[in-house]
């Protein structure tokens, strides 16, 4: 399936999953260490965590909001004015998280991740200048994209697809994938860093 497929068919802790996923990727950006969001995470892993009915996060949703407050202090920036658009977009995924663990609003929050993850790594990607402004199309392969953008479209569909076949399961591989991507994004901003200086 598809990247928009798999956020289209996931349930809640799948969706919730995806958008934090997309954001741990994308810490770096906010000057965050790598256990940043380690808290929500371990949320998503309670055992209790089972997705009601209704498309909540069953017992994770009680303490999300609470999670994702405690993260977005740790995250708080300076003011955004004298930001390029990767640290905002990155920002904005963290300031659009919903309080609520909730399927609809999970599912747009991971859809629009999805879509910032994307244009942050084409933005960064060293590669990618020829499409920069262009958006990454989600509903076929990584063919001709640029290798940092493939790698993230891989990785997005990679947690998507763990979650669908595994559960909870399939968080921990989940969040080695992320982690991944994370040292990746990492050293690509370093290095935009220095060759700024």
């Amino acid at each position: 399936m598809s990247l928009v497929e798999l956020i289209a068919r996931a349930d809640a802790r799948g969706l919730a999953a995806s958008g934090l996923a997309c954001l741990d990727r994308c810490v770096p950006l906010l000057d965050g260490d790598d256990e940043a969001l380690r808290p929500l995470w371990a949320l998503l892993a309670d055992d209790d965590a089972d997705h009601d009915a209704d498309g909540t996060c069953g017992a994770a949703g009680r303490d999300w909001a609470e999670g994702l407050a405690q993260v977005r202090d740790k995250l708080a920036g300076p003011d955004a004015g004298g930001e390029d658009e990767a640290v905002l977009l990155a920002r904005r995924m963290l300031e659009a998280a919903p309080a609520a663990c909730t399927g609809p609003a999970l599912r747009t929050w991971a859809d629009a991740c999805s879509v910032a993850s994307l244009r942050i790594h084409r933005l960064l990607d060293p590669v990618g200048d020829a499409a920069r402004e262009a958006d990454v199309p989600r509903d076929g392969g990584t063919e001709g994209l640029p290798p940092l953008v493939a790698a993230e479209l891989r990785r997005q569909t990679g947690v998507l697809e763990l979650l669908a076949e595994r559960g909870a399961a399939g968080l921990r591989p989940a969040l080695e994938v992320s982690t991944e991507g994370r040292r990746v994004l990492r050293a690509v901003v370093s290095r935009r860093a220095r060759g700024r200086a």
